[in-house]
């Protein structure tokens, strides 16, 4: 085997004239090369790409969790690669899921309205049919293509019709095959789908909108709420449907299907309802952890990944795999969230703010990789990386050039994994909460937020939506602009943190640094206009 230095050698030699540090999108040159991966010209790698839902950056032990175990994670990143500075496309879910698979931040998204918060119950396909995807970027080289999980990016066109094919939905956007929950666990119409049916559907017995409205599984308060349901009709399909069950039924699918597909390379995308709440572990993982159920329910992603490992263990595919487990957003200060804290464990770690918000709780997730061979064993990685750079990482993977128009806002962050750079791959990143008026800039260490507070939830604790200066005081992070849950009447209209010192935002620099402050604002508006009308300003 190549030692690390030709190994980094090689990688860096390979990707000269690659992405060099700024966000403009330019073509993805190459392939990784065969140089380095003799066998590739006879086997291209598959990727099992795993993203929990709502993990925040605290909640694996390899980021520091007491509470919780997640030793399937851990000897991933003991055999492989933890990355510090990975952020999600967005801090919201469906936003976020759009900026990766499709590479272009969400604000883009719906003619340049933009997508900001979760898609509703009868939301159609968010992405444009013609958009490359991460799915069509691996089928456009021969792979197999599967999704398994949460979609939670619409389906059909106008209006979603529930008794109908779902489609346009994952088979048009590259998937070969999809089995999951269309929505989110939280949200009717609480029914599985496969492919572009829902499963158990009964044409005499139809998805009404009506009352009364069909019985569907529920749980306790502890385990967090879910929307009530309003749909009425569809027993059968209703009555398959199992919170406590999805999980396990998820690796099931995934883990057949990656046997039967095993002779050609694929492509595995397995966004879990895991840690969304409800917070619904099976049996097995119920009282399994140190806090609560969520913890039981880390506990039971945890487990999760490892059946995906072993099942490539098992088909002698672990060597010629990347398995990349990262999340859609930082962790929610929810009913589960808070039970955790009040047991000792902080979702997010020290970092400042949570889910929805564009504070670093919000959006900086853990991402970890492994690929035999290829990634150094037990490494660290600071690169700055986000979710809308799988894209581009992936079309470099599998030796693509792709047009600058669909690459959009993707860099290819291949070398991150496979070698060390000297230098940055990206030095600006804009950084998108709930609340438009938030969207952020990060550029180097600085982090120019336009606004005060994080733009995401802002209720107080006991309440669902928990969040803002009042769950930051709860938790008792510092922050030099909040006192007893507010935003001080003398601080600064707008935010500027230096993350090189000061990851957890605990001094707001904006009166410091006004140069700075400028330029960060600058820089900001090249990247996004807020938009009137659907139409830019």
């Amino acid at each position: 085997m190549m030692d690390f230095k030709k190994r980094l050698g090689v990688a860096l030699l390979l990707f000269a004239g690659a992405f060099s540090g700024n966000a403009s999108a330019q073509a993805v040159p190459g392939a990784v090369g065969d140089a380095e991966v003799p066998a590739r010209a006879q086997k291209q790698p598959n990727v099992v790409f795993i993203l929990a839902d709502d993990l925040g950056y605290g909640d694996l032990g390899c980021y520091g969790a007491a509470k919780v175990k997640t030793p399937n994670i851990d000897q991933l990143a003991s055999e492989g690669r933890r990355f510090t500075d990975a952020h999600s496309a967005s801090a919201v879910c469906s936003p976020s899921r759009y900026g990766l698979l499709t590479g272009e931040y969400p604000f883009r998204g719906d003619n340049g309205k933009g997508y900001w918060g979760p898609c509703d119950h009868f939301q159609p396909l968010m992405i444009a049919t013609d958009k490359l995807t991460l799915a069509q970027v691996f089928k456009n080289k021969g792979y197999a293509t599967a999704a398994f999980g949460i979609w939670h990016l619409g389906c059909g066109e106008g209006t979603t019709d529930w008794n109908q094919p779902l489609r346009p939905g994952p088979l048009e956007l590259g998937f070969d095959y999809y089995f999951g929950v269309p929505k989110v666990n939280s949200g009717f119409p609480f029914v599985y789908v496969e492919n572009d049916r829902i499963v158990g559907y009964d044409p005499n017995d139809p998805i009404t909108f009506d009352k009364p409205y069909s019985e569907t599984t529920t749980y306790p308060p502890e385990a967090g709420p879910k929307t009530d349901n309003r749909v009425g009709g569809a027993k059968k399909a209703h009555a398959i449907y199992d919170d406590e069950k999805t999980g396990p039924l998820l690796v099931d699918k995934a883990v057949s299907w990656i046997s039967e597909n095993k002779m050609k390379p694929f492509f595995v995308y397995f966004p879990t309802t895991n840690i969304h709440h409800p917070f619904t572990p099976s049996a097995a993982f119920k009282g399994s952890s140190e806090c609560g159920l969520y913890g039981d329910f880390i506990q039971e992603f945890d487990w999760m990944v490892g059946e995906l490992v072993k099942c490539l263990e098992e088909n002698d595919l672990v060597d010629n795999t990347l398995i990349i487990v990262t999340s859609d957003n930082g962790g929610m200060f929810n009913r589960g969230g808070q039970d955790a804290f009040a047991d000792g464990h902080r979702q997010n770690g020290e970092l400042l703010g949570f889910k929805f918000g564009v504070w670093e709780g919000g959006q900086r997730v853990p991402f970890v990789a492994k690929w035999p061979g290829k990634i150094p064993p037990n490494s660290v990685s600071d690169q700055l990386i986000s979710g809308v750079d799988m894209l581009a990482t992936f079309a470099a993977l599998t030796g693509q050039a792709v047009a600058s128009k669909q690459l959009a806002d993707s860099i290819n962050v291949l070398p991150a994994l496979v070698g060390d750079p000297e230098h940055p791959l990206r030095n600006e990143l804009v950084l998108i909460p709930r609340q438009p008026s938030h969207v952020s800039i990060r550029k180097g260490k600085w982090i120019y937020i336009p606004q005060q507070a994080a733009g995401g939830f802002k209720g107080k604790p006991g309440t669902h939506g928990a969040g803002g200066p009042a769950a930051v005081s709860f938790v008792g992070n510092q922050n030099s602009d909040i006192e007893n849950g507010k935003i001080k009447k003398d601080a600064p209209p707008a935010q500027l943190y230096d993350l090189s010192t000061d990851v957890n935002q605990t001094k707001n620099l904006y009166n410091e640094y006004p140069e700075v402050v400028q330029e960060m604002k600058a820089l900001l508006a090249r990247h996004y206009r807020p938009a009137r009308n659907g139409k830019k300003k």
